[in-house]
């Protein structure tokens, strides 16, 4: 009898290492995925948004604007800019087709909250050229964006999705201009709901 226990128990111990293993490679698998979804409207951002992955991979969506970066090779192109709640959801892929990486950095940042911002897309702002209003990224109680933070770089011939929340215009602006900062501006790009 002692001994058939003792063989029960290490077959329960060899499972529990075995599942205890298989949960932290699929962590480490969720790790490299192209897009996470963004935290919802009650939680803050926590860990990486995103992470790169090959030029290959097809980006979500079809983009409904789109516009080159001052580094030649690279490009952004929005897939979703929507009301929902209290608050406009923009969705884009980076796209690097140039032979080095993209930094993140302090590039995309807003500049009058660089420590928070570093390695995040905080400095991007819609612009309301008719109603002369531009539109920053929420913030937190602790300043930080309610953005994709925590970027790695973009590798060369690679792409990486990525989110950012804004405070909603007044409903009659359905249209208005995206400024990402080292990329052209877009003008124009629909609203939807």
């Amino acid at each position: 009898m002692p001994t058939k226990k003792l063989s029960l128990l290490f077959i329960l111990l060899a499972s529990l290492c075995a599942c205890s293993y298989m949960k932290k490679e699929t962590a480490n698998d969720n790790s490299s995925r192209v897009a996470a979804s963004p935290p919802g409207p009650a939680s803050a951002p926590t860990g990486p948004a995103s992470a790169p992955t090959s030029s290959t991979t097809a980006a979500t969506g079809t983009a409904i604007a789109e516009a080159d970066g001052e580094t030649p090779g690279t490009k952004i192109q929005v897939q979703e800019l929507k009301r929902g709640g209290n608050s406009v959801m923009l969705r884009f892929t980076v796209i690097n087709d140039a032979d080095k990486p993209l930094d993140f950095g302090y590039h995309f940042g807003d500049k009058d909250n660089q420590i928070k911002d570093f390695n995040t897309v905080g400095g991007i702002t819609l612009v309301d050229s008719v109603g002369k209003k531009k539109y920053f990224v929420v913030r937190d109680s602790d300043n930080a964006c309610v953005c994709s933070s925590n970027l790695r770089d973009v590798p060369a011939k690679g792409r990486m999705n990525l989110w950012a929340k804004f405070p909603p215009p007044p409903d009659d602006v359905q249209k208005i201009s995206i400024i990402v900062p080292h990329f052209s501006p877009m003008d124009d790009v629909a609203i939807s709901r």
